[in-house]
C-alpha cells in the first residue's frame, strides 16, 4: 500500500455511480472529519461513472409506459452532488493498478487514491447465444430504455397486425417488462416469456410468484419454461425444448437473463468466485487488500451472520452505509463493522397501476402494493431535494391530468 498522498487529505475513489457507489459517496460526505491531523482531514471523494446520470433502476420499466419521466428516475449526477464536496468524473475505467492504488480512465486521466471502492455493477451477457449481440435488446441502462422505446415506436407505427415480442428470462426484470409492455400495447402485443428453468421468479416468495402468474395469465402472455435459446436472427428466434428445436417469427427480442461482472473487475488479480465476483470480508474489504472495498453485483460477500448476500439493489443500498462507515473508520482509527444484511422483502410491478409486495409481515398486491412500492422507492431516492421534487410531482400529476380533461 502506498503512503498517503503527501501534504494532501486522503483521497477516496469510488468506481460506479449506481446504488452501491453513489450512496457510499453521499454517506461519506456526511461524516464528521476532525481537522487536528492530516490523516483525519476531510478527504477528497471522487465518484467515477461513464454515464452523466444516476439510474434508479427498479423504476426503469415505468419509462416505457409513460408513468414516469426521465428526470424522476435518472437525475444528473451534477444535480445530485451539487451541494456536496463530492467530485464527479464522467469517464469509463480502462484499468486499475491495485498494488499502487491507481485508477486509469479512458480519457487518459489517472487517479491515485488511498481508499478504493469497486461498485461497477454487472452487465448483460449477450454473447452467450448466436445473434443476441446483434438482434436482442438488453434492458439495464437508460440508453437501453431509449433504444427499446425507439424500436417500439417504429413497430407501433408499422402496418403489423400483431407485434410479436420474445422476452428472455422470467426473473423480475422479464416478468415486469412483459406486464408493462402488454399494458402499453394492449391487443396489438403478442408476448412469449422464455425461461430455462422450470418456473418463473425462482428466488421470489410464493405470494409474489402466484401474483405474477395471475398477472401473466390475465394478459395472455405465453410461457416457455425449461426452454433454451439456441439463436436469434433479425426476424426469428430458435428455441430448444426437450431436444426439439422450434424456430418462431418475432419482431422484437428483449434479453433480461443473466448478470456478468464487469470485465475490468474480472481482469483484476483478486480472489474471485466462479462467477467472477470479488471475494470480500464481512466488512466489505477485499480479501488481502484492506484498502479496497467491493459491494453490489460484483461482490461475493457473506455477512456477519455467515449468510450469502444476494446481488440485488436492496443489498447494494444497505452495503453502502457499511462501506462508508468502514472507510471513515479506517481513516479515523475507529473499529470497522461487519455488514449485517436485512431482507426487507421484495416488490415488483405487474403492469400499470399494479404491483405485488411481500416483506415485513405484509403480503399485498393490486393498488395498495403499487402505492406502497412507490412510497418505498421515494424514500430510497438519493437526496432529500430529489425526494421532494419527485414526491410533489407524483401528487400533483393526477390532479393536473384530471383538470385538463
Amino acid at each position: 500500500m502506498p503512503q498517503p498522498l503527501s501534504q494532501q487529505p486522503a483521497r477516496i475513489c469510488i468506481l460506479g455511480g449506481g446504488f452501491g457507489g453513489l450512496y457510499t459517496a453521499l454517506r461519506l460526505s456526511q461524516f464528521p472529519w476532525e481537522s487536528n491531523s492530516q490523516s483525519q482531514q476531510k478527504p477528497e471523494i471522487v465518484l467515477v461513472d461513464q454515464s452523466d446520470r444516476f439510474l434508479f433502476s427498479p423504476l426503469l420499466y415505468e419509462l416505457l409506459t409513460g408513468e414516469l419521466q426521465t428526470w424522476e428516475i435518472a437525475p444528473p449526477f451534477a444535480e445530485i452532488l451539487q451541494n456536496t464536496n463530492i467530485r464527479f468524473c464522467q469517464a469509463a475505467v480502462s484499468g486499475i493498478d491495485i498494488d499502487n492504488m491507481h485508477v486509469h480512465l479512458h480519457d487518459g486521466v489517472d487517479i491515485a487514491c488511498d481508499r478504493l471502492v469497486l461498485a461497477l455493477g454487472g452487465e448483460t451477457p449477450l454473447d452467450m447465444v448466436p445473434g443476441a449481440t446483434s438482434y436482442a435488446y438488453p434492458f439495464r441502462t437508460i440508453t437501453d430504455a431509449y433504444r427499446l422505446e425507439e424500436r417500439l415506436r417504429i413497430l407501433t407505427q408499422s402496418n403489423l397486425d400483431k407485434i410479436r415480442i420474445a422476452i428472455i428470462g422470467a426473473g423480475y426484470s422479464g416478468v415486469e417488462l412483459a406486464c408493462k409492455l402488454s399494458d402499453r400495447l394492449g391487443e396489438k402485443g403478442r408476448f412469449r416469456l422464455i425461461e430455462v428453468s422450470d418456473q418463473i421468479l425462482r428466488t421470489s416468495p410464493e405470494f409474489n410468484r402466484e401474483s405474477a402468474q395471475k398477472a401473466l395469465d390475465k394478459r395472455g402472455i405465453f410461457l416457455d419454461l425449461e426452454t433454451k435459446v439456441e439463436s436469434i436472427t433479425q426476424d426469428n428466434i430458435s428455441l430448444e425444448y426437450k431436444n426439439q428445436i422450434d424456430t418462431i417469427p418475432v419482431d422484437l427480442v428483449i434479453w433480461t437473463a443473466g448478470n456478468r461482472v464487469n470485465q475490468i473487475v474480472r481482469n483484476l488479480p483478486l480472489k474471485q468466485n466462479q462467477r467472477g465476483q470479488v471475494s470480500t470480508q464481512p466488512t466489505l474489504q477485499v480479501l488481502d487488500y484492506p484498502h479496497i472495498f467491493a459491494l453490489g453485483d460484483i461482490a461475493d460477500c457473506q455477512d456477519a451472520e455467515g449468510q450469502q448476500v444476494p446481488a440485488t439493489a436492496q443489498s447494494a443500498f444497505q452495503q453502502a452505509d457499511y462501506t462508508a462507515w468502514n472507510i471513515w473508520a479506517s481513516l479515523t482509527n475507529r473499529p470497522l463493522l461487519p455488514f449485517r444484511y436485512q431482507h426487507l422483502g421484495e416488490m415488483m410491478a405487474l403492469g400499470i397501476d399494479n404491483a405485488t409486495l411481500t416483506g415485513l409481515g405484509l403480503k399485498l398486491d393490486g393498488d395498495f402494493a403499487y402505492l406502497a412500492r412507490r412510497l418505498a422507492y421515494l424514500y430510497r431516492m438519493p437526496t432529500l431535494d430529489h425526494q421532494l421534487k419527485v414526491g410533489f410531482n407524483w401528487l400533483a400529476r393526477p390532479i393536473i391530468e384530471a383538470l385538463s380533461k
